[in-house]
């Protein structure tokens, strides 16, 4: 099937070789003569549209060798004014190295694909000489092709030594395609500018994800302190201030200054759990370790956890790592029946790796709100957030997260 491929590929260079040259050249002179008139600019984006088609069948023909597509490197041309789109398309290096590659496609595709063409033609016309040398006798062929091509011995030992070299053949056929494709894929795949750019748009997408995600952290934590501690803060002083009054008369305020009591210990509560939704102390005291240790103990249905003790991280790399387990668990024990779960910490080189497994029964939505949320956290930090989830379990939350020593 690859040799096949192969033998396509140098094949339909021999056609798309004298095209792509014979546009090349035709191109250049149009927008040179153009290039003095107000035509100019249409000329060249018409000439660059049609360069692009032509590399993307290069493309789509060199992933036939190479086995997999090469992707398009163009960014989107931007601008309203033709000038401005002219420069959009040229600044590009890939509409430049595409202009190389359909030069050099001509010389190279004729090269390789006739002797692709012919080493394919020699080895099969060895292996099937038995059924065709006998129509074409040449008695003044030279040693010692004579005795091969005249005689019925000679003819099926010519089979043999076809099929004898059939490997050497087809990985004949194979290099020859090889070359060209991955000089194909050198000049037309994405280069480093479009990773910039890419790299660019990634990471600011990243940071609106990151600023959001901080705005609703905000809005959470005011609405947790206005709705739980500081009703219950409130009510407290109320409390304590009816107690005052019946002091004031002589009256028993003792219930009202328990219910008061019970009322900022409840408020001293909420202000512990938000302190904890934000960063955990035990995280900064004890490390990434014992914090998981802790969310462990703490799960309604056994968890192991394996890792390494004493490791410690940077802060915002166990920060993330503390929620996704937190998640995780939380998850597992809401929403997915879990009768046990392991918690799993490794560091391979420059990298963070957590995950959370449990038992449950699966299906978990992976672009729930709480796991959303996990992913902006995590992409903020360059790291990558998945979940697999089949129904019936089990479910994989996994976190890789760089750490750079």
């Amino acid at each position: 099937m690859r040799t096949g491929r192969a033998l396509a590929y140098l094949a339909t260079g021999m056609v798309t070789g004298p095209i792509g040259f014979g546009w090349s050249l035709a191109a250049a002179l149009v927008i040179t003569l153009t290039s003095v008139t107000h035509l100019g600019g249409h000329a060249f984006l018409g000439a660059a549209w049609v360069s692009r088609r032509l590399a993307g069948i290069e493309r789509r023909r060199a992933g036939w060798v190479l086995g997999a597509p090469i992707g398009s490197p163009y960014l989107p041309v931007t601008g309203h004014r033709l000038r401005d789109r002219v420069g959009s398309v040229a600044r590009q290096p890939a509409s430049w190295r595409d202009l190389v590659w359909l030069v050099l496609d001509f010389p190279i595709g004729l090269v390789t694909g006739t002797a692709g063409i012919v080493v394919a033609a020699v080895g099969l016309g060895s292996v099937v000489a038995p059924a065709w040398a006998w129509a074409v006798p040449n008695p003044h062929a030279p040693w010692p092709m004579k005795p091969l091509l005249t005689t019925t011995p000679g003819r099926f030992g010519l089979a043999v030594i076809g099929l004898a070299l059939l490997p050497v053949t087809l990985w004949l056929v194979r290099a020859l395609a090889r070359g060209p494709a991955r000089l194909a894929a050198a000049l037309l795949s994405p280069g480093e500018h479009r990773r910039l750019v890419d790299e660019a748009a990634r990471l600011a997408e990243t940071r609106r994800r990151v600023v959001d995600a901080q705005a609703a952290e905000l809005r959470r934590i005011e609405r947790d302190l206005h709705d739980g501690a500081q009703a219950r803060i409130v009510a407290a002083g109320m409390t304590l201030a009816l107690a005052a009054r019946k002091l004031r008369t002589d009256g028993n305020a003792r219930p009202d200054v328990d219910l008061a009591r019970r009322q900022l210990d409840d408020a001293l509560g909420e202000l512990r759990r938000l302190v904890r939704g934000i960063h955990p102390p035990i995280l900064t005291d004890r490390g990434l370790h014992a914090a998981l240790a802790a969310l462990a103990g703490d799960s309604p249905f056994p968890v192991a956890l394996r890792g390494d003790p004493a490791a410690r991280y940077p802060a915002a790399v166990e920060s993330a790592a503390y929620f996704v387990v937190a998640e995780g668990l939380t998850n597992a024990a809401k929403h997915a029946g879990a009768t046990a779960g392991t918690i799993d910490v490794v560091r391979a080189g420059d990298t963070v790796r957590v995950e959370v497994a449990d038992d449950g029964r699966g299906g978990a939505d992976p672009t729930g709100a709480g796991l959303d949320g996990l992913r902006r956290r995590v992409e903020a930090l360059d790291g990558t957030l998945t979940l697999t989830s089949p129904p019936g379990g089990p479910t994989v939350l996994r976190a890789e997260l760089p750490c750079a020593s």
